[in-house]
């Protein structure tokens, strides 16, 4: 079994090809990646590879590359966010909702 170890978003994911990988949102600010469903995606950043022979970077393998296709793109769960003062009548509630996007796994080269 083919597998692979990509960085991206500040975390690590296991995949292989065919799996379905939910990451978080793609660049950051005005470099922010307009993705949009059927689009290919590209990790250069390829920790680790194994498809037979075990492949380690020191930190990234040089000319790896992982390709998926995005299957979708939305955001996550609601979370609520509590700020509570006990005694004193203060109470703040926030919700927030991570962009994520969910990528198949197509080949890991």
């Amino acid at each position: 079994m083919e597998l692979a170890v990509i960085k991206t978003g500040g975390k690590q994911y296991v995949v292989s090809p065919g799996a379905l990988v939910t990451i978080e949102k793609l660049g950051r600010g005005a470099a922010t990646q307009d993705i949009k469903k059927g689009d290919t995606i590209t990790f250069d950043e390829v920790l680790m590879t194994d498809n037979g022979t075990l492949s380690l970077g020191t930190p990234t393998l040089a000319g790896k590359t992982v390709t998926g296709t995005v299957y979708s793109v939305g955001r996550a769960k609601k979370i609520e966010v509590v700020k509570y003062k006990a005694k004193s009548r203060y109470l703040k509630r926030r919700g927030h909702r991570q962009p994520e996007i969910r990528v198949k796994i197509d080949s890991i080269a």
